[in-house]
C-alpha cells in the first residue's frame, strides 16, 4: 500500500473536473484504492509521501505517433506533405533495416515519450520486423501499455520500403505470433493508409486480423487527396474507413484512425459502429496543412476523439501541448467555419488526452478508484505575485509547461527513477 498526498485532478467525465485539494490517495498493487480529505483510520500507520500542493494528474496517451521519425522532430517544417514525406520521412525509415540505429532511436524515443508524461500509445514502426519488434519489447519491458505496428505497403511509395503482399502478409502473421500475447503493448495491424495498399495486401492483413483478433490503426481522411485516391483505387467503396471495414479490419480490436480530418458521413457512420478512435493530431496538422479537425462537432455525436503527437509532422512529443493546440484549433475551425461546428473547452480537451485516451488501454487515464496508478506530479507552475488553483496549474501546464514542471513519475504505480 502507497499513500501520496498531493492536491489531486483528474477528468470525471466530458464536461467535469475532479478536484481535491490538499488529499491523500492510496494506490495498492497499482490501482487506486481511493481519495480523502484525511487519512481513514485503517491506513493510519502507512508511510505518506507527500508532494505539498503539488498537483497529481494522469498519465497521458497518445494515440498516432511514429517512432522512427523521433529524429526528424522539428526539422523540415517548412515543407508541406508530399515533399515532407519524401525528402525526410521515407529516407528517414529506410534506415530502420540496421538494427543497431533502430535500437538507439528507439530506446531514446521512449526515454523522452515518459520523460513528457506519455505513458500509453499507439505506435508506427516501419516495415522492418526486426526493430519494430525491439520497439514494442522495449515498451512491454518499461510497462508501457501500448499498440505497435509492423508498417504495412506495398505501392505508392520508395522501392526499398515496400513489401511484396505476400512477403508483408507472411512477416505480419511472424509478427503477430511473436508478439500477440506480451503482457503490457500487443500487436495491432498497420496498413499505413489506402493509397499506399492494393486490396491483395488488405484483404490479406484483415484476414490475419480475423485470425489473431487483433486491431487496426491507419491514417483515416487525413487529406482531400487522401480520401480522393481511396474512392478512385477501391471504387466499390464509398469512403475510406470502408475499405477496412469490408476487410473485416474493424471487427477484432481497438480501430484507431490517425487525422480523420475529411470524414464523408459514412466515414463517421462506420467509425462510431465499430467504436473506432478518431485522433486529432494539432500540431501536425498546422505543419502539413492538411485541415483543421472537426473536434467539437464529433464529440457531440458520439465519436470517441483522442489526441497523437504524430512525431514528427508534430514536433513536440508531450500530449499535454496536444490538449492546449487542440482548443485553439477548435476556435478558429468555428470562427472560419461557423456553420456546424464549436470551440472546445480545456476540460474537453484534457478528459480526451487522459481519461478518453486511457480507456482504449484498460482502466487508465483517471485517479478514480480502480484505476491503474499512472501519474505525474506537476508544480513550478505558479507566480509569486499569483498562486494557481489546482486546476489552473494543469491547464498552465498544457500550455507553458515543460517536462522540468514533471516532479515525480509513477507507472503501474511504481515511482520511476528521474
Amino acid at each position: 500500500m502507497k499513500l501520496l498526498h498531493a492536491d489531486i485532478v483528474y477528468a470525471e467525465d466530458r464536461e467535469h473536473l475532479a478536484v481535491h485539494p490538499d488529499s491523500y490517495i492510496a494506490v495498492e498493487d497499482g490501482i487506486v484504492k481511493g481519495i480523502w480529505r484525511k487519512i481513514p483510520e485503517k491506513f493510519r500507520g502507512i508511510p505518506v509521501t507527500d508532494y505539498g500542493d503539488s498537483v497529481l494528474i494522469p498519465a497521458f496517451s497518445d494515440l498516432h505517433v511514429h517512432a522512427p521519425q523521433y529524429l526528424n522532430r522539428g526539422l523540415e517544417m517548412d515543407l508541406l506533405l508530399e515533399d515532407w514525406l519524401n525528402q525526410c520521412t521515407f529516407p528517414m525509415e529506410v534506415q530502420f533495416a540496421d538494427p543497431e540505429f533502430a535500437k538507439l532511436v528507439y530506446d531514446a524515443f521512449l526515454d523522452d515519450m515518459i520523460a513528457n508524461g506519455t505513458m500509453h500509445a499507439c505506435v508506427y514502426g516501419t516495415i522492418h520486423s526486426e526493430a519494430t519488434g525491439y520497439l514494442l519489447e522495449s515498451m512491454d519491458r518499461r510497462g508501457m501499455r501500448g499498440f505497435v505496428g509492423k508498417i504495412n505497403m506495398d505501392r505508392n511509395a520508395r522501392e526499398d520500403l515496400l513489401e511484396a503482399p505476400v512477403t508483408a502478409i507472411r512477416e505480419t502473421e511472424a509478427f503477430l505470433e511473436r508478439y500477440g500475447n506480451n503482457r503490457y503493448t500487443r500487436p495491432i495491424l498497420t496498413p499505413r493508409f489506402a493509397p499506399t495498399c492494393t486490396p491483395e495486401l488488405i484483404a490479406g492483413i484483415g484476414k490475419l486480423g480475423k485470425k489473431y483478433r487483433v486491431g487496426v490503426q491507419t491514417h483515416l481522411v487525413e487529406s482531400r487527396w487522401e480520401a480522393e485516391q481511396a474512392r478512385i483505387l477501391y471504387p466499390e467503396c464509398s469512403c475510406d474507413t470502408e475499405i477496412y471495414e469490408r476487410a473485416g479490419l474493424l471487427d477484432n480490436g481497438p480501430v484507431i484512425g490517425g487525422h480523420f480530418i475529411f470524414p464523408s458521413e459514412d466515414d463517421i457512420r462506420i467509425l462510431q459502429k465499430h467504436g473506432g478512435y478518431a485522433v486529432q493530431c494539432p500540431d501536425s496538422t498546422i505543419s502539413i496543412i492538411a485541415g483543421i479537425m472537426q473536434t467539437g462537432a464529433l464529440l457531440d455525436r458520439g465519436v470517441k476523439v483522442g489526441f497523437g503527437s504524430d512525431i514528427s509532422a508534430g514536433h513536440h512529443i508531450g500530449v499535454y501541448t496536444q490538449a492546449a493546440r487542440s482548443v485553439q484549433l477548435s476556435k478558429l475551425k468555428q470562427f472560419y467555419e461557423p456553420d456546424g461546428n464549436r470551440k472546445i473547452s480545456f476540460t474537453e480537451a484534457f478528459w480526451m488526452a487522459t481519461k478518453q485516451s486511457g480507456d482504449l488501454f484498460g482502466g487508465t487515464g483517471s485517479l478514480e478508484p480502480g484505476s491503474v496508478f499512472d501519474a505525474l506530479v506537476i508544480d513550478g507552475l505558479s507566480d509569486a505575485a499569483r498562486k494557481l488553483t489546482p486546476e489552473q496549474t494543469v491547464e498552465r501546464f498544457c500550455y507553458i509547461g515543460t517536462k522540468e514542471n514533471i516532479r515525480a513519475r509513477y507507472m503501474n504505480g511504481e515511482l520511476l527513477e528521474r
